[in-house]
C-alpha cells in the first residue's frame, strides 16, 4: 500500500513515529518538513515508487494524501 511505505519514508526522513503520520498531515505545518526534507522525499518517492515529481507538482502536494494520490495516479 502505497501510504504504509509513504509514511516509512516519513518517518525515517522526518525522525518522528508512523502512528503520527495521518493521511491529513500537512507536511510542513504538522510534520515539520523544511525545504531540504522536501526535497529528500521527492527523491525517495522517485526511486520507491519509480515517478517522476515534476517541480510543478511539488508545489501542490501539501499534505501526505496528495502525495498519495499523486503516486497511485502516475506509477
Amino acid at each position: 500500500m502505497v501510504f504504509e511505505k509513504l509514511r516509512e519514508i516519513l518517518a525515517e526522513q522526518l525522525e518522528i513515529k508512523k502512528r503520527t503520520i495521518k493521511m491529513d498531515s500537512l507536511l510542513i505545518d504538522d510534520l515539520g518538513a523544511g525545504s531540504l526534507d522536501i526535497v529528500d522525499l521527492v527523491m525517495s518517492i522517485e526511486d520507491e515508487f519509480e515517478v517522476e515529481v515534476p517541480d510543478e507538482i511539488i508545489e501542490q502536494i501539501a499534505t501526505v494524501g496528495d502525495a498519495v494520490r499523486f503516486i497511485e495516479e502516475n506509477k
